[in-house]
């Protein structure tokens, strides 16, 4: 029987037609018998066919399957890069809302290139998935209007467009927050590491910044926004730039843990100490930023409440998306790298 199987998987695949002539049924009988989705028969009939599918080699073709029912329980995942723990964070956050649904999310990595977006979401497609959700939204960008003309179910996640279904996290509220925390503890001079201008997530967290600082008649010196990437050497960079002011900041809120673990860096190369001389506030709450030497103060974003929202729109019934945007509240992190000064 070994050498038989060895023989037939040099050939070809084995197919649920080998076993059901090999067993003596019928496909459809083979079909019933192996489909895990059902209560496993104990007839002897089935245990003779289980035993002769393992040992022909039969692997169940789950994407055919899934296919002939219309459907391959698969979604897409759009990342900009897996290296950025928020996303991966956000992605294993989908890959447990996928399987709460019997679901199963594959990932694709574009490195925030709208080229690649479009390869990636062409090549998800290819394989059958049943939905995209994209993390890699920029405003203005016509990618996701190409993704609704052509029919195909999608909600973007973390980042939004302005049009598309959307599930984030609230932004403005985060950056606010953030803000407030450092106002509360008497700092009027604070410093924004910004992020980037195309993502949505760092926008609002700017606004928030600004409304905080408004809201407490603080005037936003303009040398105190520095606009950075979302990776650590940007956050260094933007410290260093901020550290270099006449009127220094007292404190530095970075848009987020990356680029403020870049900050906590640059500031103990140049002596300083946080949050003895400088405090620091950061965004996500990755899980690193509580086991620092200096455990960061941040804004927690609801990841799981993300990820379920998301799914959640992509398989909305057709017509019913509109432009829903789920907003999902944040919560500020205190921890030791902010003072009361």
């Amino acid at each position: 029987m070994r050498e038989e199987k060895s023989e037939r998987s040099s050939q070809a695949r084995v197919t649920i037609m080998d076993v059901a002539e090999a067993a003596g049924v019928s496909k459809s009988s083979v079909s019933r018998f192996l489909d895990e989705r059902l209560p496993p028969s104990q007839s002897e009939v089935a245990k003779r066919v289980r035993k002769v599918a393992q040992d022909l080699g039969y692997v169940r073709d789950v994407s055919a399957a899934s296919l002939r029912r219309g459907s391959t329980g698969t979604i897409g995942v759009i990342v900009p890069r897996l290296t950025d723990t928020v996303m991966a964070m956000l992605y294993e956050a989908l890959a447990r809302a996928a399987a709460r649904t019997g679901r199963f999310a594959i990932v694709a990595t574009s490195d925030d290139d709208l080229a690649a977006d479009r390869r990636a979401a062409d090549a998800l497609l290819n394989r059958g998935v049943d939905g995209l959700i994209l993390s890699t939204a920029r405003q203005g960008e016509d990618f996701t209007r190409d993704l609704a003309r052509r029919g195909v179910a999608f909600a973007l996640a973390l980042r939004t467009d302005g049009v598309s279904p959307s599930a984030v996290g609230d932004d403005r509220l985060g950056g606010y927050l953030a803000t407030r925390h450092l106002i509360d503890l008497g700092h009027s001079r604070i410093g924004l590491i910004a992020g980037p201008a195309y993502a949505s997530n760092a926008r609002g967290r700017a606004d928030g910044y600004a409304a905080a600082m408004a809201e407490a008649g603080l005037p936003v010196d303009p040398g105190w926004v520095v606009p950075s990437g979302f990776g650590i050497e940007t956050g260094a960079e933007a410290a260093t730039t901020l550290m270099a002011l006449p009127q220094r900041p007292t404190a530095i809120f970075a848009v987020n843990d990356n680029t403020a673990i870049g900050a906590l860096s640059a500031l103990a190369g140049m002596g300083l100490r946080v949050p003895e001389d400088v405090s620091l506030v950061g965004y996500n709450d990755i899980p690193i930023v509580s086991h620092l030497a200096t455990p960061l103060t941040t804004v927690r974003v609801p990841f799981d409440q993300i990820a379920a929202e998301a799914l959640e729109l992509v398989f909305q019934p057709e017509g019913t998306q509109g432009d829903a945007t789920r907003l999902l509240a944040p919560t500020l992190i205190p921890r030791r790298s902010t003072r009361k000064i």
